[in-house]
């Protein structure tokens, strides 16, 4: 799951990137509106944290750009500001969800996954499909009800997979969910290594390949 965390603070964006990490979450960081917006039409995220007082440009007018641009990425705010116009401005310039700093982690990663839940039409957080059970508050995975022990970024994978069933991802996308910019170098052969492992322990119909495109769960 990648995430775009537009925050100036550097104190709170980097607590932000470890305890997220720690989640499973994929984290790219820019530290102002304009690096956020450019970041926003440049590259896919699944989710942005975003703060309202940036430099170079007003976290609304990213989120308006966004917007403006048909773009329904989840935006959650988290924001110093406290007042009702502000929390209705943020909301009405479309924003999925609003936090007032400062906040507690544990309600942050809550909301981050009610808003992703909503995103994709499900009231359950974890994620059903062909016996695979994915559960993204605690971080497990069940085939036939009987538990299966994933890395992380084995997990990562099978969640990005069982998010849309039946499209096909390629190599590039689903790397873009496992490192975010600035980590480590990518090894070329990391998802056929990843997509390997979940078969494995999944079973070999878990997964499909679509030569030259990509891989799928069956719908």
């Amino acid at each position: 799951m990648r995430v775009l965390l537009v925050e100036d603070d550097q104190m709170i964006a980097q607590g932000l990137q470890t305890a997220l990490r720690q989640e499973g979450y994929t984290i790219d960081w820019m530290r102002d509106g304009n690096s956020g917006t450019a970041a926003l039409r440049a590259e896919h995220f699944d989710l942005v944290l975003l703060d309202l007082g940036l430099p170079g440009r007003d976290g609304l007018e990213v989120l308006r750009d966004l917007r403006r641009r048909n773009d329904a990425t989840p935006v959650l705010i988290l924001t110093a500001r406290d007042e009702l116009p502000d929390r209705v401005a943020g909301l009405d310039a479309g924003a999925d969800d609003y936090i007032v700093k400062p906040f507690d982690l544990d309600e942050v990663t809550a909301r981050m996954r009610s808003v992703l839940r909503r995103a994709a039409g499900r009231g359950d957080p974890a994620i059903q499909h062909r016996g695979i059970r994915l559960d993204p508050v605690t971080h497990s995975v069940e085939r036939d009800g009987a538990p299966v022990l994933l890395s992380a970024h084995e997990f990562a994978v099978l969640e990005a997979l069982l998010q849309r069933p039946g499209a096909v991802l390629s190599r590039a996308q689903l790397e873009d969910r496992l490192y975010g910019w600035g980590e480590q170098q990518v090894e070329s052969n990391a998802v056929e290594v990843y997509i390997h492992a979940l078969r494995r322990k999944l079973g070999s119909d878990a997964i499909r390949t679509l030569r030259g495109v990509g891989y799928f769960v069956p719908a």
